[in-house]
């Protein structure tokens, strides 16, 4: 079943409407016809809207609203994936999958190792790509909301964001064994909002490691192999998905 998010506007009473470029989409490409069903979000309640497309007009789609389903599939905790810039497009993966995985929001950050370097009109170029992948992919995961992809900011800026947050953990190749993530993981379900900070390719250097404990991150091992910039965060991520699910 095809999944789609509207403004909350856009739900009144048993119907709903889906505006902008979802009604070339459902049109011309998927090729949808008056009685498919599709389900969508608003964007901002964990419930998913069952429909019925009922008329297909020039610039939107008319639907008949036929139940709401309230489980919703979002994660209990909101995840905060705070992502050293890597090279290359690797970025696009990282995004995609962590959003695949219940990400709530991707920080992407200027670290000391970091080859990447990006300017102000880079930075707002690439974070509106950022967010159409997320929003695809939400999609693509019947998400019911679509995870922001804030601009790039410093490592900094970054510590200082994460204050807000109950929990935060950065996986370090230094830090003692398994036990630190176990540790961590024995009472993470009543974290409601959890930071993981991962390193480029180069991984974090001593001195932002200093910063992220001196700021109450907590350093976690990953296992005695080092993984990859783009393996780490989903391996986290995966790991807490688990844990906070079962």
């Amino acid at each position: 079943m095809q999944h789609f998010f509207v403004n909350p506007s856009d739900i009144v009473g048993k119907e709903v409407f889906i505006t902008g470029s979802d009604v070339n989409h459902i049109k011309n490409v998927l090729r949808m016809k008056i009685g498919e069903e599709i389900s969508v979000s608003n964007g901002i309640d964990s419930n998913e809207y069952r429909c019925e497309i009922a008329k297909i007009e020039e610039d939107r789609i008319c639907c008949n609203l036929m139940f709401i389903k309230e489980d919703g599939i979002e994660l209990p905790s909101k995840i905060y994936l705070f992502q050293g810039l890597p090279k290359a497009d690797k970025m696009e993966l990282i995004i995609q999958k962590a959003v695949e995985l219940g990400v709530y929001e991707v920080i992407p950050v200027q670290t000391a190792r970091a080859v990447v370097k990006l300017d102000e009109k880079k930075a707002k170029s690439k974070t509106a790509r950022w967010q159409a992948i997320s929003e695809a992919a939400a999609k693509q995961s019947k998400r019911q909301i679509i995870p922001v992809v804030k601009e790039p900011m410093s490592f900094k800026a970054a510590m200082e964001y994460a204050k807000s947050l109950d929990s935060n953990i950065i996986p370090y190749e230094l830090a003692e064994g398994m036990e630190s993530m176990k540790e961590f993981l024995s009472d993470v379900k009543s974290k409601k909002s959890i930071g993981i900070f991962i390193g480029p390719e180069g991984g974090f250097t001593e001195e932002e490691v200093d910063m992220a404990v001196n700021n109450n991150v907590t350093t976690v091992s990953l296992g005695k192999r080092i993984l990859r910039t783009e393996t780490a965060g989903m391996t986290v991520l995966s790991i807490l998905m688990y844990f906070l699910e079962v």
